[in-house]
């Protein structure tokens, strides 16, 4: 039976996955393709020869940073590249000028919420709205909104035109999370002022990568108080004394990389870009609604499915080997391209015996 190119890309970038359990917990930790896993061991081996260069180190990074342009859709002088989200959000509001006032939805993962709560004491304002309201809630006297793209705890999916359409209509600046988004869903970056993800879940990167996105625009309003070497303008004429001399990109917000894991994610990202965009978004709704559709439920427009059942189920799942999370009292399963139909069929088979 003929295949289309996009089926043939999937199917060769899911042989280069070798786990050895039903693996449904992307939204947790992604796995690593084969490729992955060579880079890494190979820049480890490297390391343990002791010939190892941390120059070369950088077009990791760079090749990294082209690469998750391409995904979201903007020039890669808009990236910047680090290793915690929550490190990236943290500038964002660190920038907001005193008695902002930040819109958020309830319920959102900490790591959008915390640096802007953390700044509470010095002034700004945070409200929280529920995330199908979020749009709505937006008022004249909202500076940012900050919102996941995918909601880690259930999967729900933001309705982002409608918020860029809120905030256009009174001025504020939005920051999103896609940490739980690029990788499977189609993001254009540059639709938003800021946007940040981290690498480790669907961007199937070693736990160290991150980036950041920023408007061109707004580049100068952001005030780069993490800056370190690695922000430098050159980074290797950039390591010792004045004057402060940061680079005219959005690199001037880098942070020094997890070397290692920039050959993973340099390998990953690869990989995504070579069975495309719109491939990874159809399978990865197309596995989750077979999954619903075995469960009895409708439709969604998310690659993670979340479930109320018995707290037994996790056990039991782990036991027929199938690895998922549990995420606000509920089961959480998440799928990629890691994943195909038998994965789905095994997870129905054992959860139907809880419903």
């Amino acid at each position: 039976m003929p295949t289309s190119p996009a089926a043939e890309r999937l199917a060769a970038a899911r042989e280069e996955f070798a786990a050895d359990v039903t693996y449904l917990d992307t939204a947790t930790m992604g796995l690593p393709p084969g490729r992955t896993v060579a880079a890494v061991e190979e820049a480890i081996d490297r390391w343990r020869r002791g010939v190892d260069d941390a120059v070369a180190y950088d077009e990791a990074v760079e090749a990294s940073r082209r690469a998750y342009a391409a995904l979201v859709g903007v020039d890669p002088s808009w990236v910047a590249t680090g290793a915690q989200v929550s490190v990236f959000v943290g500038l964002i509001a660190a920038s907001l000028p005193p008695g902002a006032e930040v819109l958020t939805a309830e319920g959102d993962f900490t790591s959008v919420l915390f640096p802007f709560l953390a700044l509470q004491p010095r002034g700004l304002t945070v409200r929280q709205a529920p995330l199908e309201g979020l749009a709505d809630a937006v008022r004249p006297s909202t500076s940012l909104v900050a919102v996941s793209a995918v909601q880690s705890a259930d999967g729900r999916v933001a309705d982002l035109d409608a918020l860029v359409e809120a905030c256009a209509a009174v001025g504020a600046r939005t920051l999103v999370d896609t940490t739980q988004a690029v990788g499977w869903l189609p993001v254009d970056a540059r639709r938003f002022s800021y946007t940040t993800g981290g690498g480790y879940k669907w961007l199937l990167a070693p736990r160290g990568t991150a980036f950041l996105t920023v408007q061109p625009e707004l580049r100068d309003s952001v005030l780069p108080v993490a800056a370190g070497w690695y922000a430098g303008d050159d980074r290797w004429a950039s390591i010792y004394g004045t004057p402060l001399r940061l680079a005219t990109t959005a690199r001037r917000f880098d942070l020094s990389p997890a070397w290692h894991a920039w050959e993973g994610q340099r390998a990953s990202l690869e990989l995504l870009l070579a069975v495309g965009v719109d491939a990874l978004h159809e399978h990865a709704v197309g596995l989750a609604d077979r999954f619903r559709a075995g469960m009895g439920l409708p439709p969604g427009r998310s690659a993670i499915v979340s479930l109320g059942t018995s707290a037994d189920v996790l056990p039991a799942l782990a036991e027929a080997g199938v690895k998922a999370a549990g995420r606000a009292g509920r089961v959480r399963l998440s799928f990629h391209v890691c994943n195909d139909e038998a994965d789905v069929d095994r997870a129905v088979e054992v959860l139907r015996r809880w419903r």
